[in-house]
């Protein structure tokens, strides 16, 4: 199928929790075992799905988000990381039409119609008959430049109700119904608090995966969805087919690599976005991965980044691994610079509470960590930095996201680099906590968005190996993710 244009579409719904991640997660794993190269995108700040999609489909899940990023890095995130797939599938998010404001700006209809692609609108039909037809036109008149081209029923009981359903909505709508998936907890994804469970972490992951593709072949319709993906090649999708991105290459040979980042990787820290990590290596960083409670010590490297995850999931592992918290404290104080993301921010606090249980961490951030049972900041991020620090310069604006149900317990006795304008962050007024090297933040930016965070972590990264006077050996740098959108251990040259 080389040599075609790039055909897609969106997967949306009129809510959360409708049905959206199922189906695109069906509809990869077919196409793909079609022998359609699939490349799938989910709307939106999200790290969940995407592990779904990238193991589904074998493909880099990429996150497009108007927010965090700006309109032409958008597009140009898509085209390349499209361009040499069949079918580009776009999860969306929330509603069709919610955005983040009043106007719906920054909305999954925004996007479709930014990429000018059609939409497959997923409604969970439980409890309705005829009144999904009124529900599906109101869709398809609120804002009628988005391209509505079929839709798909969900949560149906079985074929009357399939019958009055689609009678209903041939008769008022005049859309292709593509599909009744039928009422089937098999379906249905274990979830907590964060929502699905990544993929990585179910133990029946692929199983589930293969029951998903196996039930919703029966009741889709996989030749009408391709004559819609197909008819998208009229819009402007991969607007000139371009040669891949070199932060998406899968090799970076280089004689002499400048520095090395060691990267926490395992069941308690493991939200990264791609790009960041291609950013990373693209700019001539070797990627050490480290287990936080396997890992009894840190390798030899010059900088660290913590993402997000669930730190308190393994609070008495994380706790046992008392050797490799005290390195990085260590490190800490003899100047590593270090990047820290929510369950970084976490990690390097003096303790964390949960469930009246008090769990010793790192320490170097002098506050406690209590784990709540809501949300205690929910949504995008946008802060200013005020106090000078290793990553950003004192007037930049970031923005970013952030969903954690934790909070800070003595947060007088920290400093932060980044005054709140949108968000929670800490406390409502402030964020990203500072000492020395680090910065250790609640919102989590992507590297599309703040391209200059890389430089920055990789100049840090730098004058650390200077300062101590570190060389190493030369080797081969390999881009730390797999097609299947899972960082690979296999990083030429390094301890991993």
């Amino acid at each position: 199928m080389k040599n075609k244009l790039t055909h897609g579409f969106m997967v949306a719904a009129p809510s959360g929790r409708s049905g959206k991640t199922v189906i695109c997660i069906g509809l990869s794993k077919i196409l793909t075992e079609k022998g359609c190269k699939v490349q799938p995108f989910k709307k939106g700040p999200d790290y969940i799905d995407p592990s779904w999609l990238s193991a589904a489909s074998g493909s880099i899940c990429r996150n497009l988000d108007a927010f965090l990023m700006k309109k032409n890095i958008l597009l140009k995130s898509f085209e390349q990381a499209s361009n040499d797939a069949d079918i580009a599938l776009i999860e969306g998010n929330m509603g069709l039409y919610d955005g983040i404001d009043r106007n719906g700006n920054g909305s999954s209809a925004c996007l479709a119609r930014l990429l000018q692609i059609p939409v497959l609108l997923v409604v969970d039909t439980a409890r309705m008959t005829r009144s999904v037809a009124a529900l599906i036109k109101g869709y398809q008149g609120f804002e009628p430049e988005t391209r509505m081209a079929g839709v798909i029923l969900n949560n149906v009981s079985g074929a009357r109700h399939a019958g009055k359903l689609i009678d209903a909505v041939e008769q008022y709508c005049k859309i292709p119904v593509l599909g009744t998936i039928p009422r089937d907890v098999g379906l249905n994804i274990s979830e907590r608090h964060l929502g699905l469970i990544p993929f990585k972490e179910n133990a029946s992951g692929a199983s589930v995966i293969e029951y998903i593709s196996r039930i919703t072949e029966k009741h889709l319709d996989i030749d009408g969805i391709l004559k819609i993906a197909a008819d998208s090649g009229k819009s402007n999708l991969n607007r000139g087919r371009q040669s891949k991105s070199a932060g998406q290459s899968k090799a970076c040979s280089t004689p002499d690599f400048p520095v090395r980042i060691g990267v926490f990787l395992d069941r308690a820290f493991s939200f990264y976005y791609p790009e960041n990590l291609e950013a990373l290596t693209k700019g001539g960083a070797g990627i050490v991965f480290i287990d936080s409670m396997k890992d009894s010590t840190l390798p030899e490297i010059d900088a660290l980044y913590i993402g997000g995850g669930f730190p308190e999931l393994y609070l008495e592992e994380l706790a046992a691994n008392n050797t490799l918290m005290a390195q990085t404290a260590d490190s800490i104080e003899n100047g590593l610079p270090v990047y820290a993301e929510c369950a970084g921010l976490m990690y390097l606090c003096k303790g964390i509470c949960s469930n009246n249980r008090y769990y010793p961490m790192v320490g170097v951030i002098p506050s406690v960590i209590e784990i709540c049972n809501k949300p205690q900041g929910h949504g995008y991020v946008e802060m200013e930095v005020v106090k000078e620090n290793s990553f950003f310069p004192v007037g930049k604006v970031l923005q970013g996201h952030e969903f954690h149900h934790s909070t800070l317990i003595g947060t007088d006795v920290i400093e932060c680099a980044c005054r709140i304008k949108r968000g929670t962050g800490i406390d409502g007024y402030k964020d990203s906590i500072i000492y020395k090297n680090l910065f250790a933040s609640y919102t989590h930016i992507h590297a599309l968005g703040t391209p200059e965070w890389a430089g920055s972590f990789l100049s840090s990264a730098l004058q650390h190996k200077n300062r101590i006077k570190r060389k190493y050996p030369a080797a081969n740098i390999v881009t730390p993710i797999s097609e299947t959108g899972e960082p690979s251990r296999q990083v030429a040259g390094y301890r991993t």
